[in-house]
């Protein structure tokens, strides 16, 4: 269990920053972009919408266990478990969607959140030695808020013409 009686500590300030294993690093390790551009797409998704929230929630409580596994927590890990949770809701949204002809032009929080968690999959891929679930994960989770974005938007759905010069 987390606790935070005291927001800010000042111990930031020099630009240094702690691990989970109260490493001191640069704010601007690989280990730290990582981590701040995994919050970043929480946040985005956390934003997304509200018709899914089961799925959000879990999502979300995902991305701080592997938030912590990056920080070098040693208790939370991103299991395949988790990949396949993915990859299996996935395949029931995609279920109800007509196959692609063409790219989508990217609308709403959904294709938002979905570069957004994109960028943090290449963040983590900087770091030596991660376990390889966080990328997958980051990956699956990027194709889910895709077919979902595609799901929300079923009927409005624009896609890409190409405009030949």
């Amino acid at each position: 269990m987390v606790i935070l009686s005291k927001i800010y500590t000042k111990t930031g300030d020099d630009g240094q920053t702690s691990t989970a294993n109260n490493e001191r690093v640069s704010k601007t390790d690989p280990i730290m972009e990582a981590i701040g551009a995994v919050d970043e797409a929480n946040s985005a998704i956390g934003m997304a919408t509200d018709e899914y929230n089961d799925i959000i929630e879990r999502v979300q409580s995902d991305l701080f266990d592997l938030g912590a596994e990056i920080a070098g927590a040693t208790t939370i890990t991103i299991s395949e478990n988790r990949i396949t949770y993915l990859e299996n809701v996935i395949d029931d949204y995609n279920e109800h969607l007509e196959p692609l002809r063409s790219f989508v032009l990217p609308t709403g929080p959904l294709h938002n959140a979905r570069t957004i968690v994109r960028r943090a999959e290449r963040e983590v891929w900087k770091i030596d030695n991660i376990n390889i679930n966080i990328p997958k994960y980051l990956n699956r989770l990027s194709d889910l808020l895709f077919v979902m974005a595609r799901y929300h938007n079923k009927g409005k759905e624009k896609l890409w013409v190409p405009s030949n010069g």
